[in-house]
């Protein structure tokens, strides 16, 4: 693959990228408004408002774990430094990049890491 064929690459992912973060930005403004319950007098309705500001508090924690990641893509795309792995240093395959825009490992080193995680917790994985 030539150095061009990259590059319009990620412009193309540049592009999804700031669409997926307007995008984050705007659910996550409506999701905050869903987070305060009413009082009620019905403990059942509560109990199940109760539910559901969880889930969306839950969400919003995804959501704006996502808007971080990527947030740092976008400036590692302003800096020049985008799809190289901060691990290795080696390019991403762009089939990575595409599955995962503000991925930031290459696929040896993401998997080296969920190895090592997976030691240290069982759980995770």
């Amino acid at each position: 693959m030539t150095k061009l064929t990259r590059q319009k690459t990620i412009t193309s992912l540049q592009a999804i990228l700031i669409g997926r973060r307007d995008a984050l930005r705007l659910a996550m403004e409506g999701n905050f408004d869903d987070l305060f319950i009413p009082d009620r007098h019905d403990h059942g309705d509560a109990s199940a408002e109760g539910n559901g500001a969880e889930i969306a508090s839950q969400l919003a924690e995804v959501e704006s774990r996502e808007l971080i990641y990527i947030e740092v893509a976008l400036e590692r795309i302003r800096d020049g430094n985008y799809g190289i792995c901060e691990m290795c240093e080696c390019e991403i395959d762009l089939a990575r990049l595409q599955a995962l825009p503000y991925a930031s490992l290459c696929l040896p080193c993401q998997r080296e890491v969920e190895k090592g995680l997976r030691r240290t917790n069982p759980q995770v994985g």
